[in-house]
Formats: C-alpha cells, sequence, structure tokens
C-alpha cells in the first residue's frame, strides 16, 4: 500500500509505502502451523528412530535399575536388522503373561496376542502414541532354531551350558513360575528373559516373542551421568 504526501518544501508529492500489520488471524494459524509441524516430527523420530524411556521394574537388575533412563534404538528394528543372542530389547506385552502347564502342546511355544486394534486412529492412538499399550524390558536368550533348556539353575542352549558373563555370579535360573523350559524357538521368534532371573515375568512364563512384537533395542543408559554409555 503506497500513500501520496504533499511536501511543503518543494510542492512536490512524496510517496511513502504503508506496510499492512499482520493479521492477528494470520499469525496464530503460521504459529499452529509450526507447532503441528514440531510435533509430527517428534512423533515420527520417537516411532522410526529412537525415544528416551524409563526403567519402571527390577526384572533387569542389576544391569538396569528401576528409573534408569535409556534410548531406545527403534530404527534397529524398523530396517529389519537382526536381533542377536545377549540383545536387551523391548517388546510389547503379550495378552497372557501365564500359560499353565496342561495347555501347553509342541505348537503353541509362541506368545499369545490377541488385543484387536481397527481403523486409523486407533492404530495411531496405539503404536504410536501408545496409549493403552504396555511394554517389557527384557534380554534375548535364545534364537529362532535353537533348543533351549533350563534345568538344574542352569541355561542349555543346543544341549551346552550357556555362559551369561553380565549376571552376578551364582546367579541361579529357576523356573520362573512358568513352564516353557525345554523347547525349540520357533521361526520369527525370540526367547527372552529378565536379568533377575528371580524376579521376572518373562518367555518362561508366556513363550517365545514374535519378531513383529519387538519394538526396539536398547542403545545406551543417559542417566544416572555415573554410568552413561551402551547397555551390555
Amino acid at each position: 500500500m503506497k500513500l501520496i504526501k504533499r511536501n511543503k518544501e518543494n510542492k512536490g508529492n512524496e510517496e511513502i509505502e504503508v506496510k499492512p500489520e499482520k493479521s492477528v488471524v494470520r499469525e496464530i494459524i503460521e504459529w499452529t502451523a509450526c507447532v503441528l509441524i514440531a510435533v509430527i516430527l517428534a512423533l515420527l523420530v520417537r516411532y522410526f528412530i529412537g525415544t528416551p524411556t524409563i526403567v519402571q521394574h527390577p526384572s533387569m537388575t542389576p544391569t538396569l535399575l528401576s528409573n534408569d533412563r535409556l534410548i531406545l534404538n527403534r530404527l534397529h528394528v524398523k530396517l529389519g536388522k537382526e536381533i542377536e543372542k545377549g540383545d536387551i530389547i523391548t517388546f510389547e506385552a503379550p495378552s497372557r503373561i501365564f500359560v499353565p502347564a496342561y495347555q501347553i502342546t509342541d505348537n503353541n511355544y509362541v506368545a499369545e496376542y490377541d488385543k484387536e486394534i481397527n481403523g486409523l486412529i486407533d492404530n495411531f492412538t496405539y503404536y504410536v502414541l501408545e496409549i493403552g499399550k504396555t511394554s517389557y524390558i527384557k534380554r534375548v536368550i535364545a534364537v529362532a532354531g535353537e533348543h533351549i533348556k533350563i534345568e538344574d539353575g542352569n541355561v542349555y542352549i543346543n544341549g551346552e551350558l550357556y555362559e551369561e558373563p553380565y549376571l552376578p555370579e551364582g546367579t541361579v535360573t529357576t523356573d520362573g513360575g512358568g513352564y516353557f523350559l525345554d523347547l525349540v524357538v520357533p521361526e520369527g521368534t525370540v526367547f527372552v528373559m529378565g536379568d533377575n532371573r528371580g524376579d521376572s515375568t518373562d518367555s518362561r512364563c508366556f513363550g517365545c516373542i514374535p519378531l513383529e512384537k519387538v519394538e526396539s533395542k536398547v542403545l545406551i543408559r543417559f542417566w544416572p551421568f555415573d554410568k552413561f554409555g551402551k547397555v551390555e
């Protein structure tokens, strides 16, 4: 917009450019768009790349303690990279966390997931925002095709004693209250246990975890600061 102003000294006309003030509504829209973009980017990073989390249960003691702060590597899973023995992972909690002995057969060694998530909004709420979703953090002990057997306080893989240097000396691996103690890990699954063998609900109780239910691999611990670094 331009206004014409009379110059008294030279009798001429002087053009003055006047910039219109920014609309309040337009400014609100711009700020709202910025906030939405920031939220969307944060969710994408959290779902596909990595996310912070807090350990809330002592099942991984002494490796991880309650209230430890971790960074989870989701990209490892999203890219379909291999999950290996010894990895500490997070996964969606099974629908059924205990299967009694009389219900275990040779073809049901896989943990049960029967929760139905229908529709785009429900999927977004459950899998991205993780509202109403429970996740566990455990260590991978055996992978597909391996024969795991828990006997006399020890873990055997394919008939050989499995060395676990991350456990305190003298650790005894009991049945953990479960009955999945002697099996061949089915294809597309992993057998997991907590390092705190006396206080962990894991594959001994609910069976092997399907790889599609694995959410992330633990990357680093950033708190407490004196323990900052890679978790093994």
